[in-house]
């Protein structure tokens, strides 16, 4: 068995451990060798790196002892409440949607069976972390996972609005922001570390080539810095999509004029994404600044109406 897998079983069996010491008064080794289908000299070891990580547990040798928590510790016995478990649950649960494997189901199961006093009735947080793109991006997240943990580079072909390139990358962070997955890695090809968004990466690979450890800084994830603004915009749009402006931007995004309609005021990055965005509104939509975006807009409008008299003269 390999080192990795030994130390994950190692650490889910501890998790368990320490769950029924939580909720029992006193337990046993052959009954936690038993349960766990170890040795009781590794229970004995699981024990020993109990306490090493500051939990104060007793044992007590003979009739009538065992293993246990020690009174008067300062840590609740009911730490794990019942909406503990559950924001643990729906943590492993929302990990588990983007996983073809069994791993955190079945931790999710260890967790259960050690903690069913603390979870009452049915589960009230579900968060799917998987979205309509499930099917290419569990390969994408789980061979980055595997990069990240073995310290190799990863190769892609990424798509931009600039164009397309391949690249290579230090991976070093998997994040889930603005409702994307996104790789966090130093970029050895612009030599600085960038934010690479995984539905614009094709052929996600991990190759054989090894990486020292950067001391990484984490990702900057404020909308402030991914998202700084420049753009002013100010739009009018029909009342009956107040529900996607606010779903979009909040509920102070815009202003009710005296016709009804909804004035829209925001600050955008990026002309294309702006321009891409107001026409998924068609005629709901009446952009007033910026001139340019008016501009492109119109231009659009005319060459998809020359497209569509096209085909009217063609059919007839």
């Amino acid at each position: 068995m390999m080192k990795m897998e030994y130390e994950t079983m190692k650490i889910d069996r501890l998790i368990g451990i320490l769950s029924i010491l939580l909720q029992e008064e006193k337990t046993t080794a052959p009954e936690l060798a038993e349960k766990f289908e170890v040795s009781r000299r590794t229970i004995s070891r699981d024990i020993e790196d109990l306490c090493k990580a500051g939990i104060p547990i007793r044992t007590v040798q003979g009739i009538g002892g065992g293993i246990s928590i020690m009174d008067g510790y300062r840590m609740d016995r009911t730490i794990l409440t019942s909406k503990d478990m559950q924001m643990i649950l729906a943590g492993l649960r929302s990990l588990d949607s983007v996983s073809k494997s069994s791993y955190y189901s079945t931790l999710m199961e260890k967790i259960r069976a050690g903690s069913s006093k603390f979870i009452s009735g049915r589960d009230s947080v579900l968060i799917d972390l998987s979205s309509w793109y499930r099917d290419s991006l569990t390969p994408k997240i789980e061979t980055i996972q595997d990069a990240i943990e073995d310290r190799h580079m990863v190769s892609f072909r990424y798509y931009s609005p600039s164009g397309e390139s391949k690249r290579t990358a230090e991976p070093y962070f998997l994040v889930f922001r603005w409702s994307s997955w996104y790789l966090w890695g130093w970029c050895t090809d612009r030599k600085d570390y960038r934010l690479f968004k995984l539905n614009r990466m094709d052929e996600v690979k991990e190759t054989s080539d090894t990486f020292l450890c950067r001391n990484a800084p984490m990702p900057d994830l404020s909308a402030e810095k991914i998202f700084p603004g420049g753009i002013r915009v100010k739009a009018l749009f029909s009342n009956d999509m107040k529900w996607r402006l606010i779903e979009e931007f909040g509920p102070h995004c815009f202003t009710e004029t005296k016709d009804g309609r909804l004035l829209f005021t925001a600050d955008y990055t990026d002309m294309e994404n702006l321009v891409t965005w107001l026409m998924t509104f068609g005629a709901k939509a009446e952009v007033l600044e910026p001139e340019e975006a008016r501009d492109i807009l119109r231009k659009n409008a005319e060459e998809t109406l020359k497209i569509y008299k096209e085909d009217e003269t063609d059919g007839v």
